[in-house]
């Protein structure tokens, strides 16, 4: 019975792997982000291709990504959303708003018959290009893309068992 547990222990440990590669992103020597397998990444190759998927395996200086390999140094820019706020619905929202102002002031200057100089005023503009403005600019934040080389690096750190 004893050998049979003991037999057990060591054939499930060769099986198993506790820890797999990983790629750290920094900035001047401190981590940004950890990538590992099973993350979402979006990235830009050297040879001008963005390609987004989960890392599926991080083996021999290579990334799987969606069953396609990358030598980490075939990388040139790696995309990172961010999650904190919903930027896409908010900045849409806000250029709806912009939009509507606009829109409201064309229905009011109809409805009354006002002449067309009068459906607008110097607020309306102001207020519909603040609300624009201020969506786009939403909507272009929504992710931060770090160029590798210059501040930025990507080092690869192999943690698993298998270093051959």
């Amino acid at each position: 019975m004893k050998k049979g547990i003991l037999l057990f222990c060591l054939f499930a440990s060769v099986s198993v792997y506790a820890q797999t590669d990983v790629f750290i992103l920094e900035k001047k020597g401190e981590n940004i982000k950890t990538f590992a397998a099973g993350t979402e990444i979006s990235l830009k190759t050297v040879y001008q291709q963005w390609f987004e998927g989960t890392i599926e395996l991080i083996r021999h200086d290579s990334v799987f990504i969606n069953g396609i390999p990358f030598h980490y140094k075939e990388i040139a820019a790696i995309r990172l959303n961010r999650k904190k706020l919903n930027y896409r619905t908010d900045g849409t929202l806000l250029m709806a708003a912009g939009a509507g102002v606009l829109l409201l002031g064309t229905v009011n200057g109809l409805y009354r018959g006002d002449p067309v100089k009068s459906w607008y005023t110097p607020v309306s503009y102001i207020t519909a290009g603040g609300l624009l403005l201020l969506g786009y600019l939403i909507l272009k934040s929504a992710n931060k893309t770090y160029t590798l080389g210059g501040k930025y690096t990507l080092q690869y750190l192999a943690l698993g068992a298998n270093k051959n």
